[in-house]
């Protein structure tokens, strides 16, 4: 299996152009398959987790093309029901496919999904709304079994948590259910909203996507349509992290700006030099990094989860000590001990991470944990002195489009061995 080497010192100067949003294409591509006719998805990255998606999009009977950073997803054949157990292992995020198979068939199997283990991240706010809407759930030897009898029906639905996988679950089983759906306190994330405008480019009829309320009026029939998915706002905040740490001058071209204001203000706080021109985002860290006193993960518009290895990665060069709360997922700081092997010094108890930044990191051997500490690992290696050799990689492979080569085209000396 490839590993990544690093061989950390480089500045990293010049421009990036940031791929599609991973949690964007994938809910994308699962509502493909309510639609009667071809759909074309621009700006489709090339990571690991859309290719399991394509291959549960052929499973359930699509034909899908690829040409470059262009999906073809033909879904006018489709009418197989079960997600087999080995894809659904493969990504957590399979669990979005749930709503679409339901609203194009009217039953589902499935079983229980993969992907990153960051800490309990149930299924049942999915469950539970679905069953509001007409669709009855049963068990057995570790497969769900969905189905809708008398059709999807229209309802009023409370989340209890602004859950994004299970906004977009009932989006994606409403859009051709009998009624109008409402969804109250609906998760805000830009890539609900993504997904909305691409139903309504097919014929759907949302109203509120990323807002807490949103509506949605059921139809009979969604035609094909063409889509480019917005940037992914991660992949920002990593290549910033990287530019950051080397003290570099990075251009990340194609950004969507308002979609990552929380993350701007931290890197501003540690005092790089971030400016916005249009969808171009330049910046440069020539100075000495500074400790930001408190930084909380939250759901949008706060500072991302996913963004928060990156950004501790960083911390751990700054001058002074950081604190990071981390409100979202329990087991988040697994890939804290493999940035110790760097030097890092990193205290973490329960849903607390303290960095207190060192003045240098030094190359070791280390292992992903998980897709985004796999980043911070990459991060931290740019900066280390001497060589990093990162393994388990087909983590980072799961999010990021050519990380390697992407940082190379930017001074890295970074390969696969």
């Amino acid at each position: 299996m490839a590993k990544i080497l690093i061989k950390g010192g480089k500045k990293l100067e010049g421009e990036i152009t940031l791929q599609g949003a991973k949690n964007s294409v994938l809910p994308v591509l699962a509502g493909t398959l309510l639609c009667d006719e071809k759909c074309v998805i621009h700006n489709c990255p090339d990571i690991a987790d859309v290719e399991t998606s394509v291959k549960i999009l052929e499973t359930l009977g699509c034909v899908c093309k690829r040409e470059k950073k262009t999906l073809t997803v033909d879904p006018s054949k489709a009418s197989e029901i079960e997600i087999p157990d080995n894809l659904m292992r493969e990504m957590r995020s399979s669990v979005v496919f749930l709503g679409a198979i339901i609203g194009k068939n009217g039953k589902a199997v499935i079983s229980s999904p993969g992907g990153c283990e960051l800490g309990p991240r149930p299924i049942d706010l999915h469950l539970s709304s679905l069953k509001k809407m007409g669709v009855t759930i049963t068990e057995e030897h570790g497969f769900l079994y969905c189905e809708a009898k008398k059709g999807i029906k229209g309802t009023e639905i409370t989340l209890g948590f602004p859950s994004v996988g299970a906004t977009e679950n009932i989006i994606l089983a409403a859009v051709k259910a009998e009624g109008l759906t409402i969804i109250h306190n609906a998760a805000k994330e830009p890539e609900i909203s993504d997904l909305a405008d691409f139903l309504n480019s097919a014929g759907a009829r949302i109203y509120g996507g990323g807002s807490d309320t949103v509506y949605i009026h059921g139809v009979e029939h969604l035609r094909g349509t063409e889509h480019s998915i917005i940037p992914d706002r991660i992949v920002a905040a990593t290549y910033m992290s990287c530019c950051a740490v080397t003290g570099g001058e990075l251009i990340l071209k194609g950004a969507m700006p308002s979609h990552i204001t929380s993350i701007l203000s931290v890197f501003r706080d540690s005092g790089c030099d971030v400016r916005v021109t249009g969808k171009s985002l330049k910046i440069s860290a020539r100075n000495k990094l500074l400790r930001v006193p408190t930084i909380r993960s939250l759901v949008y518009p706060g500072f991302p989860t996913d963004a928060g290895p990156l950004v501790i990665a960083m911390l751990c060069k700054a001058r002074g000590t950081s604190v990071f709360v981390e409100n979202i997922f329990e087991n988040r700081f697994r890939y804290a001990d493999e940035l110790k092997r760097l030097g890092a010094k990193i205290e973490t108890q329960g849903k607390i991470a303290v960095i207190e930044g060192v003045e240098s990191l030094s190359g070791a051997t280390c292992k992903c944990t998980d897709l985004r500490g796999g980043a911070a690992l990459v991060t931290a290696g740019l900066c280390a002195k001497g060589e990093t050799l990162i393994d388990e990689i087909h983590h980072i492979e799961r999010g990021y489009d050519n990380i390697v080569s992407t940082l190379r085209s930017v001074g890295a000396d970074i390969q696969y061995v």
